[in-house]
């Protein structure tokens, strides 16, 4: 048997988390009835997209 490292998979499913949480804040910028809703949503949506990238980078 060889001794290899244990590679993990950690970046994909917090990159997917992440992911998945952006999509909430890009629905609720599109269907929040007010403006600051919608600007609440944007912000999520742009701030949990960053996150998710730079999860990938970290973890890599």
């Amino acid at each position: 048997m060889s001794e290899a490292s244990i590679e993990s998979d950690k970046e994909v499913g917090v990159a997917l988390a992440f992911g998945a949480i952006a999509v909430v804040g890009a629905v609720v910028m599109f269907g929040h009835p007010s403006q600051l809703g919608k600007a609440w949503g944007f912000g999520a949506a742009f701030l949990f997209a960053l996150c998710s990238v730079v999860a990938v980078q970290i973890f890599d």
